[in-house]
This record gives structure tokens, sequence and C-alpha cells, in this order.
């Protein structure tokens, strides 16, 4: 990556500043695109906010570039799927398809497309090849069948005009500072932690059964980067290969602040089990680094030293 153009979108997210700083580590010039607001990028970083559901700013940005990262997507919880399904669908259609359409016309030296668990039917253990065998899960059928269609897209353009320089990585449930804490919107971990900050009892939808695979965002972004680096085109699982039970996790973060759990078995709960084959990524050789209980332990502190403007972060974009 040294002296490398490299494009992030979707980088003032999670996973994208934890890309951020492993790209400028190696010494590469990065760029930014986002719409939320640059807020605390190292300054080295060049940083443009534009909607990359047009094409044109897709076409713009993606110019000159040596690599691009596509980390933008939609994030939200199981009750905004719900209720909300076409702010999903809809606008991830749109900047998959530009952003991936920009990379080829302006003929980028490798192209990073982020997918999601999403695109799994439930099973006892996801693995990369079930995908096509199968229909995404219906407690994520909307967000899933769009980065599907992403994914068919990578295999159309290479069919078409042989241009085979992607990589497809599909993160399990991703946690770490400047996650979404967003009370409507936040994921499992975020969410607890406010919960569990502002109130007595944390009170948890469903009954605490559910499995799943969580992975801190900086094992995503390593990945990420190890996908890219070692040209990987076939598509890649990336979470801990370990499930954990939603009960198990809300008790981690109940016992950080000395707080109670109430449980609501009348709100839905998603899938019984979500947990990822590492089998792929481990055979090239990649393996994650952060525990579960150090990575929440960070994401904890970083909470609470950010929680005066913790609302002014929140932006569906991510």
């Amino acid at each position: 990556m040294l002296n490398k153009k490299v494009l992030v979108t979707g980088g003032t997210g999670m996973i994208g500043r934890q890309l951020v700083h492993l790209l400028l580590s190696q010494g590469a010039s990065v760029t930014v695109v986002s719409l939320d607001e640059n807020i605390n990028l190292p300054d080295e970083v060049e940083f443009k906010k534009l909607d990359l559901t047009e094409l044109s700013n897709c076409l713009d940005v993606c110019k000159g570039m040596d690599y691009v990262f596509n980390l933008v997507g939609v994030k939200g919880s199981p009750k905004m799927c719900q209720e909300k399904p076409a702010s999903f669908m809809v606008p991830m259609l749109m900047f998959n398809t530009n952003m991936m359409e920009a990379a080829r016309r302006c003929e980028v030296s490798w192209y990073l497309y982020t997918s999601t668990v999403g695109v799994y039917e439930p099973a006892e253990i996801l693995r990369e090849d079930d995908v096509w065998k199968t229909f995404p899960s219906p407690h994520d059928r909307f967000a899933g069948w769009a980065k599907r269609v992403g994914e068919l897209q990578a295999e159309a353009y290479s069919i078409q005009y042989g241009w085979d320089r992607v990589s497809i990585v599909r993160p399990a449930n991703v946690y770490g500072p400047f996650d979404n804490f967003d009370p409507e919107n936040a994921m499992v971990i975020p969410s607890l932690i406010r919960k569990a900050y502002e109130n007595d009892v944390i009170s948890v939808w469903g009954d605490g059964s559910p499995i799943r695979d969580f992975i801190h965002a900086r094992d995503v972004a390593r990945g990420m980067m190890y996908a890219v680096q070692y040209g990987i085109t076939e598509p890649v699982n990336l979470g801990s290969g370990e499930g954990y039970s939603i009960k198990e996790i809300a008790e981690i973060i109940a016992n950080r602040f000395s707080k109670q759990i109430s449980w609501d078995a009348s709100k839905p709960q998603g899938d019984s089990r979500r947990i990822l084959s590492m089998d792929r990524m481990n055979t090239h050789g990649f393996k994650g680094e952060v525990s579960l209980e150090d990575g929440i332990d960070e994401t904890i502190e970083w909470f609470l030293e950010n929680y005066a403007n913790i609302d002014k972060r929140h932006n569906a974009f991510r």
C-alpha cells in the first residue's frame, strides 16, 4: 500500500476508521467518502461528503485510485429491518451498484466489496459456498438480497468483462468503538451498553437464547486488508467462528455496569443461530486477534469517553 491512492467509502464508521489507520500505517494516501461529518479523522486523510447513490459522484471519487474499499452500508436493528425495509434495500442497491461500476470504468487495481452475514439462510454453520443454494433469512431478506445482488454483480463483471479484481467479505456481527449507539437502530452490543449505562435494569428483547458470532471492527479491517493484499477473489467470511448467546453478552455487559437484566420474550429475536465458518480464511492464513471480552471492554471505554457527543454521530450510512 506504500504511496498507493486508496479510497474508503463509509470510512467514518467503526470498521472504516480501523481500516483507515491500517492503511495510513502502511504508507497509503487515503481518501474517505461518507455522508457523516468528518469527526476526528487523521489530518492526512482527504475527506469528501458525497451521496454515493449518484453514479457521477462515484465516478469522480474513483478516478485515479489504485484501491477501493467499499464499506458504505445501511446498518440497523431488527426493529428497523421490520419497519423500514426500503430504507435498507434501496440505498444499498444504488450505491453498491454505482460504486462497483465506477471502479470498473476507472480501472482500479483492486476493489473490495463488503457483503453481510445477512446473505445466509439459517444453518448450524454458515459456509461461503452454501449461499446460492438457499435464500436469505426471512429476518434479513431485504438487506440480504441487496448484498447478494452486489456479489452477483462482481460475478457478472468477471464473466462479461474479465474484470476479476474483486474481493468479497461477509462480516459477522461487528462491534467496536465508533459503533452506532442509537437506541432505535443499534445492534446487540452497542444497544446493551447504552441501556446498561442509562437504566437500572437492562431490558433485552427475546429470551437470550439466540447464538451469534461477534467480531471486533479492527479484526474486520485486518481481514479486509488481508483479502486485498493476497488477491483473494472467492467470497470469505469474517467472524470469530465461535458462538455466544445473547444471554452471555447481556450478562458480560450487565456485570461491567453492575445492573440487572429483564427479558421481553414477546419481542422478536431473529434467527436462533448464526456462526460463520472461518475455515476458508484460516486456510489463507488469517485469524482474528481481539477476544470478545477485551473487545467489549474497549467498546465500553470508548462509549463512556464519548457519551456526551454520542447522538451527534448517528447516521444510517456506515
